[in-house]
């Protein structure tokens, strides 16, 4: 997948989550998606490449740059609670969809209850139990 369709795809994901809003806070080359306020993932380019930074579990976040060369610490990010993904061999539909989707639920998990348009617990767990 290459970096343009990486982000067309990260962001059909993305604005198919409940209560997710597009803002662009930081001008117009920063597409930024948040729940409740709160950013869950961001999109740009790093010269010249465009790339997705999402929210990750640390030790996922570990895991996920050991096992793909297209996956890095978050741009601008915490290092440990953020990812950037950029197209290349191996990042497909399947795995954008997921970590779009865990990041999403990351946020949502620590807003307010009343905050929180899904439960993050249970919210797509007949199609995650799949993986």
């Amino acid at each position: 997948m290459n970096g343009s369709t990486l982000q067309m795809f990260a962001a059909e994901c993305a604005e198919g989550l409940p209560g997710t809003r597009l803002e662009h806070p930081f001008g117009p080359d920063w597409e930024v998606f948040k729940v409740g306020g709160k950013v869950f993932m961001l999109m740009t380019e790093v010269p010249g490449r465009p790339v997705v930074v999402l929210k990750a579990d640390p030790g996922e976040a570990h895991a996920l740059r050991e096992q793909y060369s297209h996956i890095t610490p978050g741009y601008h990010m915490n290092k440990k609670h953020w990812i950037t993904v950029e197209g290349g061999t191996g990042v497909d539909q399947k795995l954008i969809g997921e970590l779009v989707t865990d990041s999403y639920l990351l946020v949502v998990a620590h807003l307010p209850k009343a905050e929180r348009p899904v439960d993050p617990r249970t919210y797509g767990t007949s199609t995650r139990a799949a993986r």
